[in-house]
């Protein structure tokens, strides 16, 4: 495997194409991409359909889950983070240079993982008469890539273990509120998405602290200066303590979060 095939995926539009090359990345040999060479240029924009329409958090429309569009709409909102979780995979993979072999494959298996979990929901959107586009979104997950591709310890720190953590803190309540609206078919994807999304959380702390224990600097203080600097502290609670643990949050991190949003 050559760098270039995974720029090549990460640039993308069409969401089948890329899902089916990046499960091809991560089924092949990607032990090369540890003595990439070069200075890769930051990817403002990656490859990505026309639609949906990418609009301000707050133009959002807001939907109950009481009926069926509401419920397509929520679908839909899930699986743009999934599509926006494949080009975080990828884009990883393809911007830090000169980590380790298993860094690479870490990120590849988690970007077949999401395109995985992606083409569940455009499939159970499918049932709903809509597919992936057909409903507004916004771009905050891209946001926060292209402003920590810089530093991959900064990375690490912001993207799963915030952003992609913040799924393990708000599933289970979809889970319980799609349960008692009926939509059993999308539980049971949920179920298994909440299942895998904490070993990716993981993959964020253990290279998080591989990164910045060689600077001197200490993991957890660290996590919560930056999250300061660039997250105003991070998104409110509640949290998902038992699913954080396992995820490998040391305990002054999660006291740190009680007590900063309680």
């Amino acid at each position: 495997m050559h760098i270039d095939d995974v720029h090549a995926a990460l640039m993308m539009c069409d969401p089948a194409q890329k899902c089916a090359a990046t499960r091809a990345l991560h089924a092949a040999d990607s032990s090369a991409l540890a003595e990439a060479g070069g200075t890769p240029e930051t990817v403002v924009v990656p490859g990505r359909p026309d639609a949906p329409a990418l609009v301000h958090p707050a133009r959002l429309a807001k939907r109950g889950l009481g009926k069926p569009a509401g419920r397509a709409a929520l679908i839909h909102a899930i699986a743009h983070i999934e599509f926006n979780a494949i080009n975080l995979g990828l884009d990883a993979a393809y911007r830090f240079r000169g980590m380790p072999a298993a860094f690479y494959a870490d990120w590849l298996s988690m970007a077949a993982d999401e395109s995985r979990h992606f083409e569940m929901l455009n499939n159970r959107l499918a049932d709903y008469g809509f597919t992936y586009g057909d409903f507004d979104a916004h771009n905050g997950l891209w946001e926060m890539a292209v402003k920590t591709a810089h530093d991959v310890m900064i990375r690490m720190a912001l993207v799963p273990r915030v952003l992609e953590a913040r799924g393990l803190d708000v599933t289970p309540g979809m889970i319980e509120k799609l349960r008692q609206a009926g939509d059993d078919e999308t539980v049971a994807i949920l179920e298994v998405i909440l299942e895998e999304e904490v070993p990716h959380v993981e993959i964020g702390t253990r290279w998080f602290r591989y990164c910045a224990e060689p600077r001197g600097l200490d993991p957890d203080s660290t996590f919560t200066k930056l999250l300061d600097e660039y997250m105003n502290g991070g998104p409110p609670g509640p949290y998902n303590f038992p699913a954080r643990r396992e995820a490998r949050f040391s305990e002054n991190e999660l006291d740190w979060l009680a007590k900063r949003h309680s």
